[in-house]
This record gives structure tokens, sequence and C-alpha cells, in this order.
């Protein structure tokens, strides 16, 4: 199963990567994996590759890990929450929520974390990867009436073929995928956590924009 999840999704990459121009390089304690970023998320893009050059992600660490949902990094929501708590001006600066069809939580996708604001706007510094499990069509139907939102033939085929976490869909922003090495994610989705889903012994990334 495993196995064909991998292939499925390279295809699915294939497919989408022709248009796209930016990609990353994440490496980890439990080896490397590329993601490629989606031009129509713009601002997420350009969020991310700014971080690179600031060294937002120096040292940085995947600290919420659940298994079957998402491997989530970067400075942590309780982190985050005391930070801008402390902050006299009281700012917490996010970025607009960016929505579209073509992105949207199967395997391996790339988002970013927000708080309950209800703008859905992100975190400026905190990125998941979606994990996720199998979802059938009843599951689907019923999301589609809960969220008042019609999933698209390519949606449907994708999470019936892969899965996903397609609850999450209109409510995080999704701004690119991994298309290679997503072995890697699936293998830190299964580290042993506390009660709060801390990882037991630290799981470290490094980022990078690969240039070729």
């Amino acid at each position: 199963m495993k196995k064909t999840i991998l292939f499925l999704l390279c295809l699915f990459v294939v497919f989408v990567g022709k248009s796209q121009t930016h990609r990353l390089l994440f490496q980890t304690d439990y080896g490397d994996f590329k993601v490629l970023l989606y031009d129509y998320t713009p601002q997420h893009r350009d969020l991310i590759l700014k971080s690179i050059q600031t060294k937002v992600y120096r040292d940085a660490l995947f600290n919420r890990i659940i298994s079957d949902f998402v491997v989530q990094g970067g400075e942590h929501d309780v982190d985050i929450e005391k930070r801008e708590a402390a902050d006299p001006a009281k700012q917490k600066p996010r970025l607009a929520p960016e929505f579209d069809d073509r992105a949207f939580h199967k395997v391996g996708a790339l988002g970013a974390g927000r708080d309950g604001n209800p703008e859905k706007a992100s975190f400026l510094n905190q990125i998941y990867f979606v994990v996720g499990k199998k979802i059938t069509a009843s599951e689907l139907d019923v999301l589609e009436l809960k969220k008042s939102i019609k999933y698209t033939a390519a949606q449907r085929s994708t999470y019936l073929k892969i899965g996903g976490q397609p609850r999450l869909d209109h409510d995080f922003t999704v701004f690119g995928e991994i298309y290679e090495g997503l072995d890697v994610i699936l293998k830190i989705s299964k580290v042993k956590t506390d009660s709060q889903d801390y990882p037991l012994q630290q799981v470290r990334f490094e980022l990078s924009e690969i240039k070729d």
C-alpha cells in the first residue's frame, strides 16, 4: 500500500510540477525529501523562500507529530502565543489565506499552520506536512455538506487513491507538496511522542532552496 501511494503521488507531481518554478530540500535525521512550491499560492511561496534567506528555520524542529494526521514544524503554537502575549504592541502578524482548488490536503501536501483567527490567516513561521489516512467517497460527501464546498473531480480522484486530510481544506492554506522522499515524512510521523504530541527525541530539519 505504501509503495502504491508513493508511485501515484509521483505521477500527480509530474503533472503538477510542469508549471512550477521553485523547489525545496528538507534534510532530517531520518533522510532527505524534496518539496515543490505552488506558483498559484504566491504569497506563501514567497514567504518560505524569504524565510530561507533570513534563516527563520535555522535549527528548526518538527515539534508536533500526529500519526495519520500531520507532521508540524517551525515555531510551536505555544511559543507563538507566549511571544505575542508578551508584545507590548499586541501585534499578531499573519498572512492572508490563499485557497486554490489545485492546492488541497492530499498525502504529502505542505501547509501553513494558524490559530483560530476568523480570517483563516496563516502563521508566518510554522509549516506542516499532511500524513493523512485513507478517504472514502461517503466521507467526502459528508464534508461537502458540512463545509459547504464542492470537491473537484481531480480532488476526489486523488483523495480516493492516496488519502489525506480533506477536512482541513478551505481552513488552512496548502502551498506545496513532497515530490521525492515521501517515505521520510511517513517515517517521521511514526516516532514516539508524549501526551502533547511532542516527539520524545528531537526531530531536526534544515531547509534550503534547490538551485538547478
